[in-house]
């Protein structure tokens, strides 16, 4: 993986062609692929979407989440909140139910299996966390920013009380690749289960790197918010 440290004037498939994850990046910001050579900054320019939020994303991601490129300075929380939600609609219409549809495949339900019954009862119940979870940051955590943007301050919520409550949704997962790998039988369809565990892996990573962005990125432009809408409120 690439440790570069990538600005606007850098050509946006120089960024995918040194790392490929980077194009959850780019999806989530809802840019297109057929962008040419054309530079990070024109290629968001002439999507509207917010270069320097981009940029804090995508340094902050290839740099291993290092706590040192989580700066929030010029970052727009409403570009932000709007990569957070695309990804949320990614894991929960798109790649958990791939995953759970591979899984059927791989496995074999025609037998009276214990551990083939423990696996789909594991992820069904694993997918509904993480729908509980993202559907409360949807409905309560993104409305309270948003109307923190205009001015509007809850007295009986904070982002403290997020952070408080902020479960990392990617640890269970490892529990769920445990039972596969140490108690589920070689059968004739390992490529099949093998092709589930990378996926499950990839999701892993994925949702880890969701959150470390919730964490570092997100909570403290909303802390900043926060301040600047309590201090505008005393000066009325």
């Amino acid at each position: 993986m690439s440790k570069k440290l990538y600005s606007l004037t850098d050509k946006m498939s120089d960024l995918i062609c040194d790392n490929y994850n980077l194009l959850q990046v780019m999806s989530r910001f809802g840019l297109p692929l057929g962008f040419g050579d054309y530079t990070v900054e024109e290629v968001c320019l002439s999507n509207q979407v917010d270069a320097n939020t981009f940029l804090r994303v995508v340094n902050f991601i290839n740099k291993g989440h290092a706590r040192s490129y989580a700066n929030v300075d010029h970052i727009s929380v409403s570009s932000l909140i709007n990569y957070l939600k695309n990804a949320h609609h990614y894991f929960l219409d798109f790649q958990l139910p791939s995953i759970r549809r591979k899984l059927l495949e791989a496995i074999d339900c025609s037998t009276d299996n214990e551990i083939t019954f423990l696996i789909l009862k594991f992820f069904d119940g694993y997918v509904q966390e993480v729908r509980n979870h993202m559907n409360y940051e949807d409905m309560n955590v993104f409305t309270y920013v948003e109307n923190l943007q205009k001015g509007i301050k809850d007295e009986n919520y904070s982002i403290d009380m997020f952070v408080r409550n902020h479960d990392h949704i990617d640890d269970k997962l490892t529990e769920l690749k445990n039972i596969i790998i140490k108690y589920y039988p070689d059968s004739k369809k390992a490529y099949l289960m093998n092709a589930v565990l990378f996926d499950i892996y990839n999701c892993e990573k994925d949702l880890a790197s969701h959150n470390a962005v919730e964490d570092y990125l997100f909570v403290p432009a909303v802390l900043q918010m926060e301040k600047d809408v309590t201090e505008q409120a005393r000066m009325i």
